[in-house]
C-alpha cells in the first residue's frame, strides 16, 4: 500500500526524477516488457519525456496541494490511459450477486462493460424480448423463472494451456447453473443447467484445450434433486462434479455427450486442470471431510465447528482421461436423466485418488509447467506443494495410507508431497508469473505474499526455492487474486489484482452497504517490490474470481459480419428483412411485423393490430458504422431491445392490451435521435380497422 506520510514531500529535483521515471516506466525491464507490448498490439512508441521547469514548477504544487507523495505520482502514471489509447489487458470477473460478469481494463482499471448472463438487463436487451424471450426461457429451472445468479468463477477457453481469446465460461453457484460467451460479440449463448444438484462452487474451470468445461460441486447433497434426512447423510448424501463436453466449432456445450462423477458426501470446493505435465488430470479440494451435518443431534457442533474438525482433508485427484474412456465405454448410470459414474466405478477403474491436505482447504491451483500443484488451507499458514510425478508413482506403487470410508485410496501424504512454505494467515489462493515466483491470498493477514516456486523454475528466482520473498498489505480481507495470465503455461507477470472483500475506509460511505475494493499491483520487478498503485470500488455485487488475459488475443467483432446477423445463432438469418421488405401481414389472429432501423427511422413508423393479435415483431439493425447502435423499446409491453449494427432479432407478444404505444430508439444515435419514434396501435376489440394511408402507416387488420 501507499502507507508513506503525507509530509514525505521530496525537492524539485526528486519530483522531476520521480516524474520522468513514472512516464518512462521505471526499470529496464518494464522498459523491455512495455516495448514488446507495444510491437505487439501496434501502438507507436512513446517518444522521450522532457519537462520544462514550468511543468516541474506546476507538478510540484498539485503535489503538495493535493497532498500527494512521490509514490502516489509514480502509482498515478503507471495506470494513467491518456484518451483514445487502450489498455493492455482485460480482466474478467465474476460479477457475484448481479449475475453477471464485468470485463475491466488493465492497468486503467476503467469498468469496459457487463456482460448479462443469469440476470435479464435492459441496456443489452437482455431477457426483454416479449412473451416467450428465449433468454428468459433458459433461465428458468423446472419451468420457474430463476432470473438472478451469483457468479463466481469465469474461465477463459485455451488451446495447448494458453488463452486463445474465443470463448468465457461463468458458473452461477446458487443454482449450478453454466453460461457460454462468445468473445467476438461479448454476448452469453447459452445457459445449461445441471440436473443433478441445486447448488455448485467450483464452476468454472476448463482442460488445456477446452474439451470440457469443469464444473465442481459444493455442498453434499441428495444427487438428481432427490430427497433424505441429515441422518442418512452418509449413505444418501453425494459430492458430485460434472465434465461438460464443449463443441468449438458451434460454440455450445454439447450435453449429450456431457456426464458427471459421484464422488463422496465431502464438500468439493475449487477445481484446476493439470497441464503439460500433469495433462490429463484434474484436482478438486475439499472440506468438510468430518461429514459434519450441523446440530441435528443433541450436542452436535454447528457446521463451522464440525466441518473443521480433522488437521487433513483430501485433495481430489482425477484422471479425467479414464473418466472419459469408462464414460464412453457405457459404465455410466443415468440419473435424473444425466450419465453418472458411480463412486464405485470410479475406485475399479482407478480414476479417483485422495491425497491428505492441511485443514479446510480453498485454492488448488497447477504451477504453469504443469508440475506442482499449489493447495492453500484457510486454517494453516503453510501453502502446500504437491508433485504430479510423485502423485503418479504413488499411484503405480499403491503407496497408500488408507481408504476413505467409501474405498477410495489415500495416497501417502509424504509421498506425494514435494513441499511446504510457510506465507502468514489464511491463505488461499495461488497465481504465478514469467519470473518464477508464485504469489498467495492472505485472507486474514490482509496481504498478498509473494514466494519463489521450486525444481526446475526455481532457476528464475534468486532467492532459491520454496521461499517466503516478500509481503504486500492490501485493504481488506483479500480473497481470489489474478496475475496477467497467471494461470496459464505461460504468464507474463506485469501486473496483479486484489479481490479484496472490505473497502471500509479506501472509498467514500455509500450506507451501510460498501463496495468491494479491487486493488493493482504492480508485480514488474523482481525481489521485494510490489507496491499498490490503484484502488477500485466495485459496487455492483461480490466478485469472488477473474482472470487477466492480453487485449492483442481477442478477437473482437466491431461490427457484425454482415447485415442481417442473427446473433443466438452467429450467422446470417434468412428472416432478416431487407429494405423493401418492410410491412405488417396478418394470417387469422397473427401478425408479422417487418422492420428495418436505421439513422434515425424505424420503418413502419405506425403499426396498427387488433387487441388479442399475436405479433412475431422482426428487426434489422441496417447500419454497418462501429458504435451506431439503436435501441427499440415498446413501453407497457416490456420490450426493450439493443441493436448493435447489422443485427437481426426477432421477438413475440400478444398484444391483449389496447391503446397507443409509442415504440422509440433507446440509444442516444444521432442528432435526431428523438424523431426516431413510431407507435404501435392496438385496437380495442369491436372497432373497425383504420385503412393504410402510405408506406409507413400499415395496418394489420385485413
Amino acid at each position: 500500500m501507499r502507507m508513506a506520510s503525507p509530509t514525505r514531500y521530496r525537492t524539485m529535483w526528486t519530483l522531476l526524477l520521480a516524474a520522468g521515471a513514472a512516464l518512462a516506466c521505471f526499470s529496464p525491464d518494464a522498459i523491455a516488457q512495455q516495448e514488446g507490448r507495444r510491437r505487439r498490439s501496434g501502438t507507436q512508441e512513446a517518444k522521450p519525456v522532457e519537462i520544462t521547469p514550468e511543468q516541474l514548477a506546476q507538478l510540484t504544487k498539485i503535489a503538495n496541494d493535493r497532498k500527494l507523495n512521490v509514490d502516489d505520482l509514480l502509482a498515478a502514471a503507471k495506470t494513467f490511459m491518456p484518451s483514445g489509447r487502450h489498455d493492455e489487458y482485460v480482466l474478467f470477473s465474476s460479477g457475484g450477486q448481479s449475475g453477471q460478469v464485468f470485463a475491466i481494463g488493465i492497468p486503467s482499471m476503467r469498468l469496459l462493460r457487463s456482460i448479462a448472463v443469469f440476470t435479464p438487463e435492459s441496456w443489452q436487451g437482455y431477457g426483454f424480448a416479449g412473451d416467450k424471450d428465449p433468454i428468459r426461457e433458459s433461465l428458468k429451472i423446472n419451468g420457474k423463472p430463476v432470473e438472478w445468479g451469483d457468479t463466481h468463477h469465469p474461465a477463459l477457453s485455451e488451446t495447448k494451456g494458453d488463452y486463445d481469446g474465443e470463448f468465457l465460461f461463468i458458473g452461477d453457484k446458487a443454482n449450478a447453473r453454466l453460461g457460454v460467451i462468445d468473445l467476438r460479440d461479448w454476448d452469453c449463448k447459452q445457459v445449461v443447467k445441471n440436473p443433478l444438484t441445486i447448488s455448485d462452487h467450483g464452476a468454472a474451470f476448463v482442460t488445456p484445450n477446452t474439451d470440457y468445461v469443469i464444473e465442481g460441486g459444493q455442498y453434499g447433497t441428495v444427487l438428481g434433486y432427490g430427497y433424505a434426512l441429515p441422518e442418512d447423510y452418509k449413505k444418501s448424501y453425494r459430492g458430485m462434479v460434472t465434465m461438460w463436453k464443449f463443441d468449438r466449432a458451434k460454440g455450445r456445450i454439447d450435453e449429450s455427450q456431457s456426464f458427471a462423477l459421484e464422488l463422496p458426501p465431502y464438500w468439493q470446493d475449487l477445481a484446476d486442470a493439470g497441464k503439460l505435465a500433469s495433462d490429463g488430470w484434474f484436482f478438486i479440494n475439499s472440506f468438510n471431510t468430518e461429514m459434519a451435518t450441523g446440530g441435528v443431534e443433541k450436542g452436535s457442533p454447528p457446521f463451522e465447528a464440525g466441518a473443521s474438525k480433522r488437521d487433513m482433508d483430501y485433495l481430489h485427484i482425477i484422471d479425467w482421461k479414464k473418466a472419459e474412456a469408462a464414460f464412453k465405454a457405457g459404465k455410466a448410470e443415468k440419473v435424473n436423466g444425466f450419465p453418472l459414474l458411480k463412486l464405485a466405478t470410479l475406485v475399479e477403474e482407478g480414476i479417483l485418488h485422495f491425497a491428505p491436505e492441511p485443514k479446510s482447504p480453498h485454492g488448488v491451483d497447477v504451477t504453469p509447467d504443469g508440475k506442482y500443484m499449489v493447495v492453500a488451507g484457510k486454517l494453516d499458514p503453510h501453502v502446500t506443494v504437491y508433485s504430479i510425478e510423485r502423485i503418479k508413482k504413488a499411484i503405480a506403487e499403491k503407496k497408500f495410507s488408507s481408504k476413505d470410508e467409501y474405498g477410495v485410496p489415500v495416497l501417502d501424504f509424504d509421498a506425494v508431497r514435494e513441499a511446504q512454505v510457510e506465507l502468514g494467515l489464511g491463505p488461499l489462493h495461488t497465481q504465478f508469473d514469467d519470473k518464477g515466483y508464485a504469489y498467495t491470498s492472505l485472507f486474514l493477514d490482509s496481504a498478498v505474499a509473494r514466494w519463489s516456486l521450486g525444481g526446475e523454475t526455481a532457476k528464475k528466482a534468486p532467492e532459491g526455492d520454496w521461499k517466503l520473498v516478500q509481503k504486500t498489505p492490501v485493504q481488506y480481507n483479500i480473497g481470489h487474486l489474478c496475475a496477467a495470465e497467471g494461470d496459464t503455461v505461460s504468464p507474463d507477470g506485469n501486473f496483479l489484482v486484489s479481490m479484496s472483500k472490505w473497502s471500509v475506509d479506501r472509498f467514500l460511505t455509500t450506507g451501510p452497504l460498501l463496495p468491494q475494493n479491487f486493488q493493482l499491483l504492480d508485480i514488474v520487478q523482481s525481489g521485494t517490490t510490489m507496491p499498490v498503485i490503484y484502488d477500485s470500488p466495485i459496487g455492483v455485487g461480490e466478485p469472488h474470481y477473474c482472470q487477466m488475459i492480453r487485449a492483442d488475443k481477442l478477437k473482437t467483432w466491431k461490427v457484425y459480419p454482415e447485415v442481417g446477423w442473427d446473433p443466438h445463432k452467429q450467422m446470417l438469418s434468412p428472416d432478416a428483412p431487407k429494405k423493401g421488405d418492410e410491412g405488417v401481414t396478418r394470417e387469422g389472429n397473427k401478425v408479422l411485423v417487418k422492420m428495418t432501423a436505421v439513422r434515425s427511422h424505424f420503418k413502419p413508423e405506425h403499426v396498427e393490430v387488433n387487441e388479442g393479435d399475436v405479433i412475431t415483431w422482426r428487426i434489422t439493425a441496417m447500419e454497418t458504422a462501429q458504435d451506431a447502435t439503436h435501441g427499440f423499446c415498446i413501453g407497457g409491453y416490456n420490450v426493450n431491445l439493443s441493436l448493435e449494427p447489422g443485427e437481426y432479432t426477432e421477438f413475440t407478444f400478444t398484444a391483449d392490451r389496447a391503446g397507443t404505444y409509442p415504440y422509440y430508439c433507446t440509444e442516444f444515435c444521432s442528432a435526431l435521435h428523438l424523431e426516431m419514434m413510431g407507435y404501435l396501435h392496438v385496437k380495442p376489440k369491436g372497432n373497425a380497422a383504420v385503412p393504410a394511408k402510405d408506406a409507413d402507416h400499415v395496418a394489420a387488420s385485413k
